[in-house]
C-alpha cells in the first residue's frame, strides 16, 4: 500500500512498518499520567541475499521492501538497472527478512569481488567498508543545470509532513521524496527508520516507474530528504542520475564536496522561509 493514497479514515495497520504496542506506556505531562497504548515504528534485521550469498543485513523498517532491494543495488553498483533483478523473494521469519535476490551472473561475477559485508544499524551509511578506497566509488559528473527556483522549494515543503504518513504517526521516521521542478509537487514519498533506507526506497520506486517518468511532464525533478545532506547521500542521489538534493538540515564537508565535483546542486537548511545553497550557484 502506498502511504500517499491513505486518509485519515483508513485503518493505517494495513500499512506494514507501524503498530500499536499491545503493552501499557506512561504519558507524563507533569500534571496527569494516563497509562495508554501508542504507535511505534517497526524495525527489523533486513538481509539482502543475491543468488544465495547474504551481502548485507540493514536495521530498516519492513516495508516496501523490494524498493528498498533495487535502490539499494543500484547506488551500490550491485546492478545496472532493475531488470538486472531477474527474481526475488521476501522471506519473514522470527528473526528479521530476508530478501533473496537473483541477479544477473555478470553482476554477480562483479559482486563476489567487491567482498563487501555488510552489517549496518538504521544510521549506517559505509558499514562494512574494509578500506578507505572502498568509500569512493566511480560517479559520472552531471550536466551543469540551472539552481530550481525557492517558490519551488517552499511549495515542495508545504505538501513533505503531511505527505510521512508514519512520521505523523510514531516520530521516529525519515523520510525522501522525488518532487517536480516545475511545480515542486510530490510524485513520490517513501519512510524508513533510517534515513539512507528511506533514499534507497525512493531510488528504488523511481528506477521501476522510470518509463512512466520519461514520458511524463514533470520527469524533471529533485530529491528533498527529512535529514542532514551526508556524503551517502548525495552519492546515491548521483548514482541515479539526480541534479538535486534539497535537505532539512546541515550538510557535511564530504557531501559539499562531492557534490561541487559532481554537478550536483546541495541545498540545506531548508524550509519555507529560507535555505542555503552550498554548491553551484
Amino acid at each position: 500500500m502506498d502511504p500517499q493514497k491513505l486518509n485519515q479514515s483508513q485503518d493505517i495497520t494495513q500499512y506494514l512498518g507501524i503498530k500499536k504496542i499491545t503493552r501499557k506506556i506512561r504519558k507524563d505531562d507533569g500534571l496527569n499520567i494516563p497509562k495508554d497504548n501508542d504507535w511505534v515504528i517497526e524495525e527489523e534485521a533486513i538481509a539482502l541475499i543475491y543468488n544465495g550469498i547474504s551481502h548485507a543485513v540493514m536495521m530498516a523498517t519492513p516495508c516496501d521492501l523490494l524498493d528498498f532491494a533495487i535502490g539499494f543495488s543500484l547506488s551500490e553498483n550491485i546492478i545496472r538497472q532493475p531488470s538486472d533483478i531477474v527474481d526475488h523473494k521476501i522471506i519473514h521469519t522470527e528473526q528479521g527478512v530476508e530478501i533473496e535476490l537473483s541477479i544477473s551472473s555478470r553482476q554477480f561475477s562483479a559482486l563476489k569481488h567487491k567482498r563487501r559485508s555488510l552489517l549496518g544499524n538504521s544510521g549506517c551509511g559505509l558499514c562494512g567498508v574494509e578500506s578507505l578506497a572502498q568509500t569512493i566509488k566511480a560517479r559520472k559528473k552531471l550536466p551543469l543545470t540551472e539552481i530550481i527556483d525557492f517558490q519551488v522549494v517552499r511549495h515542495a515543503l508545504a505538501q513533505f509532513r503531511q505527505q510521512q504518513i508514519l512520521n505523523q504517526k510514531t516520530g521516529s521516521v525519515h523520510a525522501a521524496a522525488y518532487c517536480s521542478k516545475r511545480t515542486g509537487n510530490i510524485m513520490a514519498i517513501r519512510e524508513d527508520v533510517g534515513r539512507h533506507n528511506a533514499l534507497d526506497k525512493l531510488l528504488g520506486s523511481l528506477a521501476k516507474q522510470k518509463e512512466q517518468l520519461t514520458n511524463h511532464k514533470d520527469k524533471q525533478g529533485f530529491i528533498l530528504v527529512s535529514s542532514r545532506a551526508s556524503y551517502e547521500m548525495v552519492d546515491k542521489t548521483l548514482a541515479a542520475g539526480i541534479d538535486h538534493l534539497v535537505s532539512i538540515s546541515a550538510a557535511t564537508s564530504k557531501a559539499i564536496t562531492w557534490a561541487q565535483q559532481h554537478h550536483l546542486h546541495l541545498i540545506g537548511f531548508a524550509s519555507r522561509q529560507r535555505h542555503i545553497t552550498y554548491t553551484n550557484y
